[in-house]
């Protein structure tokens, strides 16, 4: 009886062994299996990714927009830039100060359907290299990223749209390279502020930035659209001191009356019914083509871009209608 109770106690090890034994097992299929699955996961999850060099999501008007962004190599360093459309005589936009391209989102979607449209962070902007050198931030120098741009796209000749800053810059260049640019809007550009003005506002930055910059910057955003006064708040606060008051001196150094006087193509001001000083271009060169958009902020193209796109194909109607007579006129 011993003896049988000895072999069913070792039948009942054996069974108890390999039960632990097909258990192990098990265990290590389901690692193996849920290895492999993980494995899956992160592959599929890989190559579900968007390419992060070439292109770069934009948000227009709540929509996913992709927009091409490349690098071109400036005088000051590499600008970002964003170029698109095809057809039609090209439009170049530059933003106004603290911006980016962006700034002319409405206005890119709009003309893409019809034409080439460019827009670029000027320097020391958006992604775009920010110079070393202090004299760096002159308005020349802004309109020598403008050459840079287009002489790198191959664009011969095209409308050149610039706010504020931007149409600083832009205004310069067309007094440089009048044979180029075929029109030119300026947006709240800026005219000659008397010097003992200028002298005054500097004074005050210098001696506390933050409350003279902050009350400033309430002024330009007065009737802004909540969208705009955050994006441009922000675009605020990313501007470094110092690059802001290279490029303040810099916009009370320049001169627009030799550029304006020189570029006699078709041009147009944009402005809003608060800025009509004395010393704004439309005062200054009272045969300057006019129109006024209520209701906004200083930036007329991103609180009203409706009103403002309607205008601007109000004038490329007509400076193509310009080139036609002329080259019609060359034939006969």
């Amino acid at each position: 009886m011993t003896g049988y109770r000895l072999t069913n106690a070792a039948i009942a090890r054996r069974l108890i062994k390999a039960s632990l034994w097909e258990t192990k097992i098990m265990n290590k299929r389901k690692d193996i299996l849920w290895g492999l699955i993980v494995f899956c996961l992160v592959l599929a999850s890989s190559c579900n990714r968007s390419p992060q060099i070439t292109n770069k999501l934009t948000i227009v008007k709540g929509e996913n927009k992709t927009m091409s962004s490349k690098k071109i190599k400036g005088v000051a360093g590499f600008l970002n830039v964003n170029d698109a459309g095809e057809g039609g005589l090209p439009v170049v936009f530059v933003h106004s100060f603290a911006g980016d391209a962006g700034h002319w989102s409405a206005q890119l979607e709009h003309l893409r359907k019809t034409r080439r449209a460019v827009a670029f962070d000027m320097r020391g902007h958006g992604e775009s290299d920010a110079p070393t050198d202090q004299n760096a931030y002159s308005i020349e120098s802004l309109s020598a990223d403008i050459a840079a741009v287009v002489d790198e796209l191959g664009i011969k000749r095209f409308v050149l749209v610039g706010h504020s800053m931007g149409g600083a810059a832009a205004l310069v260049y067309a007094g440089k390279h009048p044979e180029r640019v075929a029109g030119l809007v300026l947006a709240g550009a800026p005219g000659k502020v008397p010097a003992e003005q200028a002298k005054q506002i500097i004074a005050s930055l210098e001696s506390d930035y933050e409350k003279t910059m902050d009350s400033y910057w309430r002024q330009l955003l007065t009737d802004a659209q909540p969208s705009v006064l955050k994006r441009l708040t922000e675009g605020k606060e990313k501007m470094s001191q110092d690059s802001s008051m290279n490029f303040i001196k810099a916009v009370f150094e320049y001169d627009p009356m030799p550029s304006l006087q020189n570029f006699h193509g078709q041009k147009l001001a944009i402005t809003t019914p608060r800025e009509n000083q004395p010393y704004d271009l439309h005062n200054l060169k009272p045969n300057l083509s006019h129109k006024v958009i209520s209701g906004t902020s200083h930036w007329t193209e991103m609180d009203k871009p409706e009103e403002f796109n309607q205008i601007l194909d109000e004038f490329l109607a007509q400076v193509e209608a310009g080139d036609q007579r002329r080259k019609m006129a060359a034939i006969a």
